[in-house]
């Protein structure tokens, strides 16, 4: 028989409390802030905006996240009503993220706090991790805006960096506003490099400049490849 003896109700320790997980103000802001304001939340939005994700394709495009915390990012959004869960068919077979129509609303918040943000990539650090994509937004942002060049289609965009897509114009709800790699199918391509990218979704730079100046390189046919050339 053992000689461990229970603890008595009184002496044992006390239950670890439950985190706390809303501000619980009677504000817009503050309920927006209950689901999205946890670090790493609007990161994984980011990566999702890019269409459905395996958890292994999340955390090697979130490099500094820990697996526990991406976990628990991404059963928190799902339990948020911002993203889902679900099995591909075979032969794939794998579970993939994705966001839901509320989730895909917050596009216009990261566009936001992209643009806010850019003054501080005046110079990339040592330590910067960098992702082609990661450039979609403020690209987009220089596509779509006022003056813009893109009418509705699929656009290859080569970095340095790396390659990637876009999808300017209408999109439908819930699709996909870009993606990693070349898109299957795209309707022009462009060559242009990081800073310029950066400079256009400062508002530092205009596209139709950057063409003109030959700083931008289009190519395609089609009527997208013509608005971009400026044909």
């Amino acid at each position: 028989m053992s000689r461990l003896r229970r603890m008595p109700r009184e002496q044992q320790p006390a239950t670890r409390p439950a985190r706390r997980r809303s501000y619980d103000q009677f504000c817009a802001g503050a309920r927006a802030l209950d689901a999205v304001g946890d670090r790493w939340t609007l990161l994984i939005v980011r990566e999702l905006l890019a269409g459905p994700r395996r958890y292994t394709d999340l955390l090697a495009d979130l490099p500094g996240v820990s697996t526990d915390v991406l976990a628990s990012r991404l059963k928190d959004m799902e339990q948020g009503g911002l993203a889902t869960r679900r099995r591909l068919p075979p032969p794939a077979a794998a579970a993939v993220y994705e966001l839901t129509e509320r989730g895909h609303g917050l596009l216009p918040v990261l566009a936001a706090l992209a643009e806010w943000g850019a003054p501080a990539l005046a110079e990339r650090r040592p330590t910067d991790a960098v992702r082609a994509h990661w450039f979609a937004l403020p690209l987009l942002r220089a596509l779509e805006g006022p003056g813009g060049p893109a009418g509705a289609g699929v656009l290859d965009v080569h970095l340095d960096e790396g390659e990637f897509h876009v999808r300017t114009g209408l999109r439908e709800p819930g699709s996909a506003v870009y993606g990693d790699g070349p898109a299957d199918r795209a309707d022009a391509r462009i060559v242009l490099d990081a800073e310029l990218c950066l400079a256009l979704g400062r508002g530092e730079a205009t596209f139709r400049e950057a063409v003109r100046d030959g700083r931008i390189e289009v190519s395609g046919e089609g009527p997208l490849a013509a608005r971009l050339r400026g044909d």
